[in-house]
């Protein structure tokens, strides 16, 4: 239920290539940054490199108070809104949002990803149509610095990452003000409520209460 092709739907990004080559979808966080830099030097004309390492396609609206760091790119129809903060090594899917005040680090937005307000994403890979409410964010590191590790009921899964935020499936939806710590991974067309604390994995078609009350849709 934690696999890449359990979660995702490769024909909606970018990285479909790069994404194949793994098993857990954590395991392509290490070379995002140079996945990029590489995906990028073959894009074709609809994209400008506004800044070196830094291409846009030309039906994207960027809007003057957001901040694009290289390496980044950022797909066809998306609105990248005020006072966005991308710090690098981010690849932002075709008709996606990336809010005012929210942060991208170290991520893949699939196709239609939505990040509208208030998000900080980092570590992570949001799949096909998934959508983070207001103020939701993805908590990347551990308070004890440990490496991360997968928690699926008794299993426990090592990462050998210091750096995982979440892995979300196609369709997931994250109430507001929800935080996913780090190595939440969040099956296809899941919910997770608002003000959540989640942790571990979530299964697919299911909603996410609260610790330890997880409950499949009818």
């Amino acid at each position: 239920m934690y696999t890449i092709k359990d979660l995702y739907d490769l024909d909606h990004t970018l990285a479909k290539d790069y994404l194949s080559q793994f098993t857990y979808p954590w395991e392509a966080l290490k070379g995002i940054k140079d996945m990029i830099i590489a995906l990028g030097e073959t894009l074709g004309d609809d994209y400008e490199e506004r800044e070196p390492q830094v291409w846009v396609h030309k039906t994207a609206k960027v809007f003057d108070s957001a901040y694009l760091g290289a390496p980044c790119i950022i797909g066809p129809n998306t609105e990248v809104r005020q006072c966005a903060f991308i710090r690098g090594s981010a690849l932002v899917g075709a008709d996606c949002v990336v809010g005012n005040s929210a942060e991208l680090k170290n991520v893949i937005l699939f196709d239609h990803v939505q990040t509208p307000h208030y998000n900080y994403v980092g570590d992570s890979i949001l799949g096909y149509f998934s959508h983070m409410g207001a103020g939701s964010i993805t908590s990347n590191v551990k308070s004890d610095k440990q490496l991360v590790v997968v928690h699926n009921g008794t299993e426990k899964i090592e990462t050998g990452l210091k750096k995982f935020g979440a892995m979300l499936g196609d369709y997931v939806e994250v109430g507001c003000n929800a935080v996913c710590n780090p190595g939440t991974v969040i099956g296809r067309h899941s919910n997770v409520y608002p003000t959540s604390c989640v942790r571990g994995v979530v299964p697919e078609n299911c909603i996410y209460k609260n610790s330890g009350e997880i409950v499949e849709k009818r």
